[in-house]
């Protein structure tokens, strides 16, 4: 049998991620997967056949394919078909005027049809100039008819104009649920326009979906779009029963650019065990897997929704005073599904921002698994952006991975120190005390509350540098190399995928990343200015830039 490869790679730099193999001159690959990684005079003499392919990579430097520890992958669908308004430098979301400007070229060029929602995502309001808000009137005045939806960058909620809000039946007498946010107009029960958690999930639930005979082509434009930022493995981080449907029919379709991880909402669990037992679960079918179970705890810090054990320094979404946030659920009702998902013998991911929300995790944790506190069941405490040492220390303990939300230091951060001061922001997402316990954290975008773009991800880390210029807790700072596990190496971990995924080993996908330039040897402040030229997914290349 021949051990010719079908393609090697030389002539740039080779971060392999494996610590026993740190740096190579070329990799060769077969059927893919690795084949051999080293010296290019041994490969090329050892591994090249007639039929071998030796691409020259200029300069460039070659990676394992990145890993998405979380985003929303399902929402990667539809982001083509709606409007960006985020604020710069990600979009043109600088204020009010923008963001109606850039709903009515959206309209002008689309030729919505009448009834049909016009949807936005990436609304700050936290970035205001002057603190002037987004609020239903300004979206009534161009679109007294047409509903309009501008999620909030948080992905926790939107500002919905008036024909929304008859659309999804918001009025008056709509009585807020508990651990929602409906603001209401100053003196009145009539809604302003701004909607969150709780009360935003059967509107997030009803949102419009692709027909069967779009899946298969936006499921493509989707992948596409982690593709472009050298992702080979996504996230899907809160699915819903009918997502999990479509994400299976349309990769049976063709849709299998890459991977797809998916995490069924504790809501909607037994719907999806009944046509995916637990035991179905961590298994790919073209390429798309169950991964485990989603249980969101709090809010965003960002939109004053974070649950916290000391209060805000300004009021609360809809003017409370000494505001905290608020847990959506009881604590026995948490512990409940902590139970249900452990004993199913299923990884479990915890959305949860503030400290208050990451004790009520915790708490959790020890009812579920007193049987074994520190057993490794993959437990993922997603975000843990405002964790405590004393936190961190029971992670360790209980073998819990912290998957951490750098971005935020840039896109939040200086709105992070204005709510929560000064002390708490700079120990935003701690990779640093994380590492240094001894934990193998992993960082995200969030997709869609901050841009697809790994490169930006391992810049914050490294770097912590706000949008207004600020260091944002220089003593959480990481090495490029650390960043780099945690899009890599660490994040096949979470997924129990190490020993396929994550590094450049023999034996391993072939899931590559070709970068124009080497985020080990560069300015450190220059990363976020590196781009991916090629993406391949064992063996093919999937994106070309």
């Amino acid at each position: 049998m021949t051990d010719h490869a079908d393609v090697i790679y030389t002539g740039g730099d080779i971060v392999t991620i494996d610590e026993a193999n740190p740096s190579a001159t070329a990799l060769a690959m077969r059927a893919g997967r690795i084949t051999a990684v080293g010296d290019r005079d041994d490969l090329l003499a050892a591994h090249r056949g007639p039929a071998t392919r030796v691409i020259d990579l200029d300069g460039a430097t070659l990676l394992p394919g990145f890993l998405d520890p979380h985003s929303h992958y399902i929402n990667s669908l539809t982001v083509a078909n709606q409007v960006n308004v985020f604020a710069p430098p990600a979009g043109p979301g600088a204020d009010v005027d923008a963001i109606v400007k850039s709903l009515r070229a959206f309209r002008d060029t689309h030729h919505i049809a009448p009834g049909e929602m016009i949807v936005a995502y990436g609304y700050d309001d936290t970035l205001m100039p002057g603190g002037r808000t987004l609020h239903k009137e300004d979206l009534d005045i161009d679109f007294p008819t047409t509903p309009v939806l501008v999620g909030h960058v948080s992905m926790h909620g939107a500002v919905l104009n008036s024909a929304a809000m008859q659309m999804f039946g918001i009025d008056a007498d709509t009585v807020t649920p508990a651990g929602g946010v409906i603001v209401r107009k100053e003196g009145s029960t009539e809604p302003d326009g701004l909607v969150m958690e709780t009360a935003f999930l059967p509107i997030f639930a009803a949102m419009p979906k692709p027909t069967q005979s779009q899946e298969i082509a936006w499921s493509k434009a989707g992948q596409m779009l982690y593709a472009a930022a050298g992702i080979t493995t996504a996230h899907e981080g809160a699915t819903h029963a009918g997502d999990v449907e479509l994400m299976y029919r349309a990769a049976e379709g063709g849709a299998t650019l890459i991977d797809v991880v998916a995490y069924p909402f504790i809501l909607e669990l037994d719907e999806v065990l009944q046509r995916h037992p637990a035991a179905t679960f961590g298994t790919y079918h073209n390429r798309v897997k169950l991964g485990g179970v989603k249980v969101t705890l709090d809010g965003s810090p960002q939109g004053r929704t974070a649950y916290f054990t000391t209060p805000y320094l300004v009021d609360g979404p809809d003017g409370q005073h000494n505001w905290c946030g608020e847990l959506g659920f009881s604590q026995d009702t948490v512990n409940g599904w902590f139970k249900q998902v452990y004993d199913l013998g299923l990884p479990l991911d915890i959305h949860a921002n503030g400290d208050a929300a990451i004790d009520v995790a915790l708490a959790a944790h020890e009812f579920a698994a007193a049987d074994d506190l520190s057993k490794d069941r993959r437990t993922v405490m997603v975000h843990s952006q405002f964790v405590r040492r004393d936190q961190l220390q029971r992670y360790l303990e209980y073998t819990i991975i912290p998957s951490f939300f750098t971005p935020h230091t840039f896109y939040f951060g200086d709105a992070h120190v204005r709510l929560r001061g000064k002390a708490q922001a700079d120990f935003l997402s701690p990779m640093r005390a994380a590492i240094d316990l001894g934990l193998r954290p992993t960082n995200h975008t969030d997709f869609v509350v901050t841009p697809l773009d790994q490169m930006f991800v391992v810049w914050s880390a490294v770097n912590r540098i706000s949008r207004g210029g600020e260091t944002v807790g220089a003593d959480q700072r990481v090495t490029p190399l650390e960043a780099l596990k945690a899009i890599t190496i660490n994040a096949a971990h979470q997924y129990r995928e190490a020993d396929q995924k994550g590094s450049l080993e023999v034996g391993k996908l072939a899931d590559l990343v070709v970068l124009d330039e080497n985020p080990l040897k560069v300015d450190p402040a220059t990363i976020k200015d590196i781009r991916v030229v090629e993406t391949i997914k064992e063996g093919t290349t999937v994106y070309r830039a």
